[in-house]
């Protein structure tokens, strides 16, 4: 298998890594969260405990593997542009494995809450269920301040795909499409909450530019350029 090929398909399968994230950003709130009830809500967290520690430890495996999949897609585009490929790092990698370990302590908070510590006793069930819910609005808005980010890594990716040679040009400008989609999700949410639903739906097929990149990368591989034509 020829070097290019190799770490094509690698970066792929270090790609699917990122596709834990899900449970945490839309099972586990689909699941468990009752909008407007906090009491409900808690109780449905103290239900189903494990399903939930096993969303913050989605965030921490997310926020490490981001880390990796960034570096494989360095080692795969940095003979295409070294800077784009370390911006792509930067605000892929840097930026975002922070935000995501950093999340994991509401949904911690949250769940102290939740089950009641002792030195909780100064407050009642319906003041701690508030609390909680709290701490689950707001690593929401931890993850909308990570959107921006998901959004802008994708801009220098997607030209390093447009100016490889190796990777289809339709994969980087759908790339782009993705990323303008999550900035754009993310100042709705900002901006305008109200709207952040109907954005978010309306934006997702562009939204399924990285999926269309990660199935690319993992099936056909990257077109070796022949010798004559890399000489040229």
């Amino acid at each position: 298998m020829h070097p290019t090929v190799k770490t094509a398909r690698v970066a792929g399968a270090m790609y699917l890594l990122l596709f834990t994230a899900p449970l945490r950003l839309l099972y586990i709130p689909s699941k468990l969260f009752v909008s407007g009830n906090a009491t409900a809500t808690a109780n449905n967290i103290a239900a189903q405990e494990t399903l939930f520690r096993l969303g913050i430890l989605s965030d921490l495996f997310t926020g490490t593997a981001v880390i990796f999949v960034v570096l494989a897609l360095y080692r795969l585009f940095k003979a295409v542009d070294q800077n784009l490929a370390t911006l792509m790092v930067i605000l892929g990698g840097l930026m975002v494995a922070p935000i995501y370990f950093l999340n994991t302590l509401n949904d911690a908070a949250a769940l102290l809450l939740v089950r009641g510590a002792d030195f909780l006793s100064v407050f009642t069930k319906g003041q701690l269920d508030a609390l909680a819910m709290l701490f689950l609005r707001l690593h929401h808005h931890g993850v909308v301040a990570n959107e921006i980010f998901w959004g802008l890594w994708l801009i220098p990716l997607a030209l390093l795909v447009i100016r490889s040679r190796f990777l289809p040009r339709f994969l980087g400008y759908w790339l782009i499409l993705n990323g303008f989609a999550y900035v754009i999700a993310s100042f709705t949410a900002l901006l305008l909450p109200q709207y952040e639903t109907t954005v978010s739906n309306f934006a997702f097929p562009a939204m399924l530019g990285e999926i269309a990149l990660v199935l690319w990368l993992l099936i056909k591989g990257a077109k070796v350029q022949p010798v004559t034509a890399a000489a040229s």
